[in-house]
Parts: C-alpha cells; structure tokens; sequence
C-alpha cells in the first residue's frame, strides 16, 4: 500500500491517522508543493492533488474515500 501525502496537508493527515490507528504498514511517498513537479501522481491517479491512495489494483484519491476503503477493506478485529 502507497500513500501520496504532502505534510502539512490536513486532507493526508486525516488519511494517516487513520492509517496509525488501524496499525497498517504503508508506503509514504511525499510529494513536491508545486502541482506542476506532482508527475508521478499525475500518471497514477489523472490529477496532481493528494492524498491519493494505491493499493494494488485500487487506486483513490479523495480522502474519505480512501478512510471508508480502508475501514471497509481491513476491518479492525476487537
């Protein structure tokens, strides 16, 4: 699992919170502040803002899309 994430944004730290409270091992891949420099987002997901989530073949970028993927995909056991 592969997260876009830009510190500073609250959008990626709503997304990694939940990340850290569900303990899952993920990939952190930061991007650059310019949207231009966002290449590499830009080829997975078609747009250059973050957070954008990659998980095998799925691929989200909208953060309470990837929050209700993520609690629905990986439940946690209590």
């Amino acid at each position: 699992m592969k997260l876009y994430n830009l510190d500073g944004c609250g959008y990626c730290s709503m997304v990694r919170d939940v990340l850290a409270q569900m303990s899952l091992e993920y990939e952190k891949v930061d991007v650059p502040w310019p949207h231009q420099q966002r290449k590499e987002v830009y080829k997975i997901s078609g747009q250059t803002t973050v957070p954008v989530l990659v998980d095998g073949d799925t691929i989200l970028d909208d953060e309470y899309e990837i929050i209700d993927y993520l609690k629905k995909t990986y439940p946690v056991n209590s």
